[in-house]
């Protein structure tokens, strides 16, 4: 049986929905309400863009960092989260002979900027192997720490791993790496409504996040919070009419970032209508609704591992509402697409109606099932997909 919560949300009934970490599902009260946004644009478009967006912006703002625990002057729009990371990544001062830390669980295509912004420079990135499976999240803080030296100017670390779905101790990297004199750039792509977040305590010098993932927020929603002093260095990706606006009412952050060109960023302005309604879907709000989702990660996780005779890879306190299971090696087949890999995840789709990434990791022929959890999903769904994995992996 689906989860009572799934009729909110427009999913295919038919299909069991386990891949929420990839692009998030929007509900329907929440896309209803960026087609009301939609419509009041395109009635004035000039009247919507120069009068009225500014300030429907900052009333976003203001709910997404209150959320967040954050400085609202700090926190501006993007499309997502790479876009944050990418933004930070360009406006460094990098010098030949500089290092860039990187764990070996980064997601593919902020590490591919961080290879991008070093080879301009002449910089060298320095990959952190954390082992996977891992014992505690001590490891991970000792595998970071081990990898500094006096070149490293900045870390670009998870708070979630995209591939392993692991909760890294951001909060303890953080802070060891700021007693060291460098700064962490925080790709917390998945956080945001998965984990309790505040990120004037954590103090990360810059955090980059999606609101389209478990915050259920419009595709096109991101963010990006920078300390305060180190706003005046951080440039958007676009450069437009903010560059030379001698307007001295906004910060130089805000007013860069805040119009990079036409779009539409109707997106952002549903941001506090998705954490209203998800916050309404249980009688606790978000806290209760984040440990139900946890939970069921870790009530998956175990059908899984019994399914497949896996033992779990990771203590249960680095589980959010991603949990990754090793399947038995598949075909040592070149990559098809960085989003789009194994076959298992075409018949699983196919034969079974099941809708679940399968994840090479470290390379193939090794590879993970990553499954997430959230309103919609129900015990049934992670039984189902234990039967099928059961069946393909053992001959069946």
């Amino acid at each position: 049986m689906p989860s009572d919560l799934a009729r909110f949300w427009t999913l295919d009934s038919a299909v069991a929905f386990l891949n929420h970490g990839s692009f998030g599902a929007c509900p329907r009260p929440v896309l209803e309400a960026q087609q009301r946004l939609r419509e009041r644009l395109e009635r004035q478009p000039v009247r919507f863009f120069v009068r009225d967006l500014e300030p429907l912006l900052d009333d976003a703002r203001s709910a997404l960092a209150a959320f967040l625990g954050a400085d609202p002057e700090g926190l501006v729009f993007v499309t997502n989260a790479t876009t944050a990371v990418n933004a930070v990544l360009r406006s460094l001062a990098l010098a030949p002979g500089d290092q860039l830390l990187v764990t070996d669980h980064a997601y593919n295509a902020c590490r591919n900027a961080l290879d991008f912004v070093a080879a301009a420079a002449g910089a060298r990135v320095v990959v952190v192997p954390v082992p996977f499976p891992l014992a505690s999240a001590d490891a991970v803080v000792e595998a970071v720490l081990a990898q500094v030296t006096p070149h490293t100017r900045l870390a670009l670390l998870d708070h979630v791993t995209s591939p392993t779905g692991l909760v890294l101790p951001i909060e303890r990297l953080v802070r060891a790496l700021a007693a060291r004199g460098i700064d962490t750039l925080v790709d917390g792509a998945h956080a945001p409504g998965m984990l309790p977040l505040d990120l004037r305590a954590l103090g990360a010098a810059y955090y980059a996040g999606n609101c389209h993932k478990w915050l259920c927020a419009p595709k096109g929603a991101g963010f990006l919070h920078v300390r305060r002093e180190r706003q005046g260095g951080v440039r958007p990706v676009v450069i437009s009419h903010g560059a030379n606006s001698p307007r001295t009412d906004r910060s130089r952050l805000l007013l860069e970032f805040d119009w990079t060109g036409s779009h539409d960023p109707t997106a952002y302005l549903c941001v506090p209508e998705a954490i209203r309604f998800l916050g309404g879907l249980l009688p606790g709000g978000w806290p209760e609704l984040m440990a139900r989702n946890r939970q069921l990660a870790l009530e998956a996780r175990r059908i899984l591992c019994d399914a497949l005779d896996a033992m779990p890879p990771a203590p249960e306190e680095m589980v959010g509402a991603l949990a990754a299971v090793p399947l038995p090696d598949g075909a040592d087949a070149p990559l098809r697409s960085p989003l789009y890999v194994d076959p298992l995840q075409d018949v699983l789709l196919e034969r079974y109606r099941i809708e679940v990434p399968i994840v090479p990791w470290p390379a193939p022929p090794k590879r993970l099932v990553r499954v997430s959890c959230q309103a919609y999903n129900a015990r049934d769904d992670y039984e189902r997909l234990a039967t099928a994995l059961r069946e393909l992996t053992r001959g069946g």
